[in-house]
């Protein structure tokens, strides 16, 4: 009798769930939805992040939520811009933390995956797939120096753990130095060489042989070389991101990360840029590398390089050093990195940054938007310590978290998404499309004129 009654609950169980796929997968193939159809997907997203996602984001993205459901949920995007569900536009001034170089939904981006959609979506693992070749071919052509040899990833942290793990094979050596205020990634490679203990704490002990030195103190990574040197321990990389992200939007001192590269020369150590955030062109060069004219010998990217459309990340790394995966190139592998969609889109976003000339685009504009964000904070010295950048990659520091909370806030109240560092919470940044127009630009920096004036 109960397992009848069980399997008539099962029954019911399936088909209800099988009624709410099909009411979702409704949802996606609309292009317009009412105000009823809008309340509802607000209702059904709040009520699933707190009973199945991680309530903590309810709680963590205060600024997006505080408002009001409408204002939490997103629906649709293009260009420098996304809508929520009720069609209210925001300026997106954090663009997924640095994803959206070339825009949300970049049509030739977009075309070109769904052109490669139409013909295959996966390779089989085994045969040799054209895109992967055709894109490590066009990386090698557009990284500094003699970059020569890559391996595709997801994400920026599988491109950190690539090249940790590839630094590895390359020597015998076990020795990292990261930097404080570094962020890297959270899988465990990575974790170790990011800097937040709130981050590390639950997970040590984490992978054995990493130090962290500060940031731009060059004698303090001599003296850490010369150390490790003395006791047995020889580097056997630094890594570094040319220009921090996540740490607060931190330049290095000038001759920094020259001097880094000739360190890691005379120490016979290995030099990785974690161009995560950097990359594709985001600080007026292509490369941060190109900026300063430090050839690295690993770099990595993510972020952008999937146009905002596909996930795809890489690592590109000399000769000398990928040639210890020569033997057996099953050391390191992947099911999906390098998939024929992300190399698609990663090609497309290539073609659209060289065609566009959007590094030299993201330098003017960028110069450009941090003048007027610190014209716009003149006179408010008691709340904002400090406006830096380079190129599209701006952090506004306030003189306490609270202020930099009730700014984003002020902010998104107004249309225009920004948001903290996930390791300096005291600095906002500014990363929009490198596409983002002028008028755009000149409203973000009235906006938060405006906010600055409420506030003080």
């Amino acid at each position: 009798m109960s397992t009848n009654i069980e399997r008539k609950q099962e029954e019911v169980k399936e088909k209800n769930v099988h009624q709410y796929i099909k009411q979702v997968l409704e949802m996606i193939e609309k292009e317009e939805i009412t105000e009823a159809e809008a309340n509802w997907i607000s209702k059904e997203t709040i009520q699933h992040f707190r009973d199945h996602v991680n309530p903590g984001f309810l709680d963590y993205r205060k600024t997006v939520t505080e408002g009001g459901l409408s204002a939490a949920v997103e629906w649709s995007d293009k260009d420098s811009c996304f809508k929520d569900v009720n069609g209210k536009e925001y300026i997106d001034c954090l663009g997924g933390f640095g994803i959206y170089n070339v825009g949300h939904r970049n049509e030739k981006v977009v075309k070109a995956v769904s052109d490669q959609l139409k013909r295959q979506a996966l390779h089989s693992q085994d045969l040799l797939d054209p895109l992967r070749a055709m894109l490590a071919k066009i990386l090698a052509d557009i990284t500094p120096g003699d970059l020569k040899y890559s391996f595709f990833t997801n994400s920026g942290t599988e491109s950190v753990e690539a090249a940790l793990k590839l630094a590895k094979m390359y020597s015998d050596r076990t020795t990292f130095i990261s930097t404080t205020r570094a962020f890297h990634g959270k899988s465990l490679g990575a974790l170790s060489g990011t800097a937040k203990g709130v981050f590390r704490k639950p997970f040590l002990p984490l992978i054995p042989g990493f130090r962290h030195v500060a940031f731009g103190d060059i004698d303090m990574m001599r003296k850490t070389f010369e150390t490790c040197a003395l006791v047995g321990e020889d580097v056997a990389a630094v890594l570094l991101e040319p220009i921090q992200g996540e740490g607060g939007i931190i330049l290095p001192p000038e001759g920094y990360l020259q001097q880094v590269r000739e360190l890691c020369d005379q120490y016979d150590a290995l030099l990785i840029f974690d161009e995560v955030q950097t990359g594709m062109g985001r600080t007026g060069k292509m490369f941060a590398s190109d900026l300063y004219q430090v050839v690295p010998d690993i770099l990595c990217l993510a972020k952008a390089f999937g146009g905002g459309v596909m996930p795809a990340g890489a690592i590109v790394a000399k000769e000398k050093v990928f040639k210890s995966w020569f033997d057996n190139p099953f050391m390191h592998t992947t099911t999906f990195g390098g998939n024929p969609l992300a190399c698609a889109a990663a090609i497309a976003t290539i073609d659209v940054l060289l065609e566009e000339n959007l590094p030299a685009r993201a330098a003017e504009v960028g110069e450009y938007f941090l003048q007027g964000l610190k014209e716009a904070a003149e006179g408010h010295e008691d709340l904002v310590m400090e406006i830096r950048g380079q190129g599209l990659m701006i952090g506004i520091e306030f003189e306490r978290d609270e202020i930099g909370w009730e700014v984003s806030k002020g902010m998104f109240e107004r249309g225009i998404l920004v948001a903290g560092t996930l390791v300096n919470s005291k600095t906002i940044r500014i990363e929009p499309p490198l596409t983002i127009k002028y008028d755009e630009v000149n409203t973000v920096i009235q906006t938060f004129k405006e906010v600055l004036q409420n506030i003080g």
